[in-house]
This record gives C-alpha cells, sequence and structure tokens, in this order.
C-alpha cells in the first residue's frame, strides 16, 4: 500500500477570494425575482448585463463595466420580449453582441451601440422562432462565429447559424430531439464538437451536435444530476445535483463512460442549486451555490483523486445568481485570476469578487497565466457545420501582446504529428512539433530561418508579440515553461509555412508572366 503525503504542491493552494469595495460595486439594480435556475447576469470586458425586473413582458439592463456605484432608476433597459427573460449570453467574439431567451418562445440576438444608452431599446437584430414552448438556456460555440445553441420547454435543443442576412430566423440549422423531458444545463468542450446535457429525467448525456448522435449516456441512482460541465480537455463531466436524502452533491464522470461516476461527494444539506465553473486555464473548479454565500474552489488532476478542495470563500449576503469575466478582462497586475460578479437581490447589489493569488512581485506572473482563449472565432459557421473542429485561437495575457493561433491538441494528436530536433542546427533551440509532415524543401527554409528573418522588414518579421526569441531562450526547467515553448514554436512554425505559402504564389505569378511573354 503506497503512502501518499498529506502536503500537495500547487501554485493555487492560497487563492483567496476579495469582495469589491462599495464603490466599485453596481448599487441600486433591480435584480429578477424570477425562480429560474439561471445565472441572469452575463459579463464581458465592456459591458455586466443582468436580468431586471420590468412590467410587462421581460426586460434585461446593459451597464458599462467601469459605470460603478448606484445607478439611476431611470437608466434605459433592452425590453422586446413579451415574457419574462430566462437568460442571457454575450457572443465570446463581439464584446457590443448579446442573445437573450425568454418565456415568449423566442430567442432575439442584440446589438449594444458604442455608446452610453440614451433610451431603451427594443427592436433585436435577429429573432429566432423555432420553439413551440419557453427557451430556457442559450449557449454560444465556444470556437465557431455566429452559432447560438437554445434549448427550449418543449424538449428539442436547436443549433441557429446567424451568419445569414434575414432578421427574423424560423427553421434552426439543426434539431437535436434527443431528451424526453426538459434540458436543464448545456456545456461544450473545448473545440465544441461534443455537448453535454443534463435532463430532468435524470441523466447525463454527451451528444454529438452536428449528426445528432448520442454517443453517451447515463444516470446513476443516488445522483440526480443538475448542472453538467466539460472539464476542458480532461475527457471529464462534473455534475452538481442531490442525492436521494437530498443533500447537495457533486460528481465527476469519465465522458466515455457514464454508467458510474468516478467520484461521488455530498457538500450540505441546503436546498439551493450548486453552479458548477471551471477555468481551464488554472484547472480550477468553481461551485457557487444559489442562495447562499458560499463559493468552494477546487483544483482539478488527471490522476486520482481528481479533485483537490482548496478552501471556501465565505459571505453572509445570499446570491441569486452570478457573471464570471473572460480572462481578457482581469487585472493581471494584481495576480487575479478569476472574477465573479454576485447578484444580491436583497440589498439591489452586484458586487464583484476577485480570486487572487497572492505574490509579492509586482511583474507580469506567466506561471499563472497560460495563454487563454482570444476574442476571435477559430472557424467561420459554415466551417463547423461542415465538419470541421479546431481548438480556440489563444492570446497571451501580458500587456500589449497580441493572438496566438491554433492551440496544440494533447490529448488528441494528429496522426502525422512528428517532431523535428532543431538543437544542432539552432544551438541549443530545443525541440519543436512539427503538425504535419513537412517536405524536406520547407524543413531546409526552417533550417535556414534566421538568414530569412534578417531579410524582411521590420513590421513582418516573425518574431513573437511578446518579442521572446524560441531559439535564444534557455531550455525549460518546469512543465509550464515547456508548455509556453510550445505554444510560441507552433506559432513560429505557422509563420514560416505563411512566409512559404506566400512565395510559392509569387513563383506561380513570376512563371506565368515569363509564360505570357
Amino acid at each position: 500500500m503506497s503512502w501518499h503525503p498529506q502536503y500537495r504542491s500547487s501554485k493555487f493552494r492560497h487563492v483567496y477570494g476579495k469582495a469589491a469595495s462599495k464603490d466599485k460595486c453596481y448599487d441600486c439594480v433591480p435584480i429578477t425575482r424570477n425562480v429560474h435556475d439561471n445565472h441572469f447576469c452575463a459579463v464581458n470586458p465592456s459591458f455586466i448585463a443582468v436580468v431586471t425586473e420590468c412590467a410587462g413582458g421581460g426586460a434585461f439592463l446593459v451597464i458599462p463595466i467601469k459605470q460603478t456605484g448606484k445607478l439611476d432608476p431611470h437608466y434605459p433597459k433592452v425590453c422586446g420580449h413579451k415574457g419574462n427573460v430566462l437568460d442571457i449570453k454575450w457572443n465570446p467574439f463581439n464584446d457590443f453582441v448579446i442573445a437573450s431567451c425568454s418565456e415568449d418562445a423566442t430567442v432575439k440576438i442584440w446589438d449594444i451601440p458604442y455608446q452610453l444608452l440614451k433610451r431603451n431599446i427594443t427592436t433585436p437584430k435577429k429573432e429566432l422562432l423555432g420553439h413551440a414552448r419557453r427557451v430556457g438556456l442559450i449557449e454560444w460555440h465556444p470556437t465557431a462565429d455566429n452559432i447560438l445553441f437554445s434549448s427550449g420547454y418543449d424538449y428539442k435543443i436547436m443549433i441557429w447559424n446567424l451568419d445569414v442576412k434575414d432578421t427574423v430566423l424560423s427553421k434552426p440549422v439543426k434539431i437535436l430531439d434527443a431528451h424526453k423531458d426538459v434540458v436543464l444545463s448545456m456545456s461544450f468542450n473545448t473545440d465544441g464538437s461534443l455537448l453535454a446535457t443534463a435532463c430532468r429525467d435524470k441523466k447525463i448525456r454527451v451528444i454529438d451536435p452536428r449528426a445528432g448522435t448520442v454517443l453517451q449516456e447515463g444516470s446513476y441512482k443516488s445522483h440526480r444530476v443538475n448542472k453538467v460541465l466539460f472539464l476542458g480537455n480532461m475527457k471529464k463531466l462534473f455534475s452538481t445535483g442531490t442525492s436521494l436524502w437530498n443533500n447537495r452533491q457533486i460528481a465527476l464522470w469519465d465522458q466515455n463512460n457514464l454508467s458510474v461516476p468516478l467520484l461521488e461527494e455530498d457538500l450540505d444539506g441546503s436546498s439551493g442549486l450548486l453552479f458548477p465553473i471551471y477555468d481551464s486555464d488554472t484547472h480550477m473548479l468553481y461551485v457557487v451555490g444559489k442562495g447562499d454565500g458560499n463559493i468552494r474552489y477546487y483544483e482539478i488532476s488527471p490522476e486520482k483523486p481528481y479533485l483537490n478542495y482548496l478552501t471556501e470563500y465565505r459571505s453572509p449576503l445570499p446570491q441569486k445568481g452570478i457573471g464570471m469575466m473572460p480572462k481578457r478582462g482581469l487585472d493581471v497586475a494584481a495576480c487575479e485570476i478569476f472574477r465573479f460578479y454576485k447578484l444580491i437581490p436583497t440589498k439591489s447589489l452586484i458586487e464583484p469578487i476577485s480570486m487572487i493569488v497572492p505574490r509579492r512581485s509586482e511583474s507580469y506572473q506567466e506561471d499563472i497565466y497560460p495563454l487563454t482563449a482570444a476574442a476571435q472565432p477559430a472557424l467561420t459557421a459554415q466551417e463547423w457545420l461542415n465538419g470541421v473542429n479546431k481548438g480556440p485561437l489563444l492570446v497571451s495575457l501580458r500587456p500589449g501582446s497580441e493572438a496566438v493561433n491554433s492551440p496544440p491538441q494533447f490529448l488528441e494528436p494528429e496522426p502525422f504529428t512528428k517532431a523535428t530536433d532543431l538543437s544542432q542546427q539552432q544551438g541549443g533551440g530545443g525541440r519543436v512539433l512539427l503538425e504535419d509532415k513537412q517536405k524536406p524543401r520547407e524543413i531546409e527554409d526552417v533550417r535556414k530561418w534566421p538568414k530569412v528573418e534578417e531579410k524582411l522588414p521590420k513590421n513582418e518579421q516573425m518574431c513573437l508579440s511578446n518579442g521572446f526569441d524560441v531559439f535564444e531562450c534557455p531550455p525549460p526547467k518546469t512543465e509550464n515553461e515547456l508548455l509556453q515553448m510550445f505554444y510560441r514554436q507552433q506559432e513560429e512554425i505557422r509563420r514560416l509555412r505563411e512566409l512559404l505559402i506566400q512565395r510559392d504564389v509569387q513563383i506561380k505569378q513570376l512563371e506565368l508572366e515569363r509564360m505570357g511573354d
């Protein structure tokens, strides 16, 4: 029997939650009294949107993120729905487009103006009319542009392509009709090729959304599921629900085998729902209780015990809903790794809560900020509908850096992936992973890389956005440094390929000109 020490090394063991001061909160916000189990709040680096009370129909507020303090009671609303608004989600690739769904069985897409709102917005950019009953959930696709999923009380999930010019859409591109009851939760894997759902029939399903087929289906008698979540590229699902004794419960599942959970744990006897939120960059999992003021957080590991409890943020003020700031909106100078926006209806207050890694240094902490999903789509809507899968484009959070393309697929490597050791040619440059088999000529050009760089003008030099030369850096000492090096070298290879394509085009043009002469 092997002995496992109590101590476990982790960068995030001492993460703590810090509530914003009163002047940094949003006060006098009429938060909705609706009892639907949703976040009721959506945040991006430009705006915070919150579902609000409205006489007749449904509405939500869109407040500039920096406009803290007391809200004007006559502040304009977005109010085009005829029933209560049940869910709102910002477009991950456009900070000025938001989707909403409602009890009136419609989904609406709204354009938010760049300047401050002066009057109510009542006309949507697009209206989606497909559901027969109220629509309870909406989710944007994580990597494809303008693909939206909606789930209604008609037990159907509909996939919409918003790239079409029509303002009113009545036919979705696909209808997933695999559920026999209301869908309570939807979650995508990293590249959006799989969809996990939790249903009121107590079953968890993993679905191929384009084929419409259920790949895995499972339920466990002692776990009544409410919310389900893909844990990034871990090939695992996390769910929250209740036990047979009505205790709040969490469970971890293998996405390829939903017959028995890998782990099952009772938390407490409270009645409020548990919202799971996963940060794939830090592998931290947050469990937010509805109706209480607590946020538990864990670290996920690929080996047993899988779930490592860190600690709990406690507050006496109960939350009705929660919003999450995307990574690109965080304060990296303060070592902030996550930020929640807590809805407190009893005080008409929205309170930001920052999760902070305590560090003494004031410089940028690269080890806690790996490359994260950028605000640009990796695919067009049509490419995704045609069957193409691609992970999110990546960006560094270092101030002044730019987007980096094409993340590596560690868990499912391409069949032609091979490693070419360039250390001999570059004098200690390390190993570069090439995604595809390259022609000898391409490899020859890679070896001549320093000479190519000298001939390019300054604005076209193939260096990384942070000015870091992958061939002159010291060898990586930690796993995180190795990962960062891998991303940088992938970007160098991508740029080299673009250069080769441009040269091939120029050669063909010259050949055509010569033939013409």
